[in-house]
């Protein structure tokens, strides 16, 4: 097991279809994580959610978060990035154009735009992770 290297965490964090599992803090302090759909731009990580979920709440009284990418195949990869949390204010047109770009790694591409569409509502924030320290491992079974 090694570390990966920044172009490696890049690489692997962008994959087709690899959701991030992102740790919250509830107000007992419990953790709460879930998956996400995200988009890297500028080594800051971008998903969306409703307004009213728990993790956009959570974030809202403490932006410390941590977001796990992982191979569940053998030898096993991990990338965990720390950070905080911000939701960002855009106007309707930015958030449809990045609610498509979250989706068009998730989907097929003929259904990107449509994805976008449905996610790029009112009720829905915009949130951006600032990395603060980044764990990962290559190989974790060799």
């Amino acid at each position: 097991m090694q570390p990966m290297d920044a172009e490696q965490v890049r690489a692997f964090v962008n994959q087709y279809g690899k959701t991030g599992k992102l740790a919250t803090i509830n107000k007992d302090g419990r953790p709460h994580c879930v998956p996400v759909w995200v988009s890297v731009v500028d080594d800051k990580l971008y998903f969306m959610t409703m307004k009213t979920s728990q993790k956009a709440r959570n974030i809202a009284r403490d932006n410390r978060v941590a977001i796990t990418f992982d191979s569940e195949y053998f030898p096993y990869d991990f990338v965990t990035i720390e950070g905080t949390a911000a939701n960002v204010e855009v106007n309707d047109a930015e958030l449809l154009e990045i609610s498509t770009r979250i989706a068009a790694r998730y989907v097929p591409s003929e259904r990107a735009e449509e994805y976008g569409r449905r996610n790029a509502v009112p009720d829905e924030a915009l949130i951006c992770i600032t990395p603060t320290k980044v764990i990962s491992a290559a190989g974790v079974a060799n």
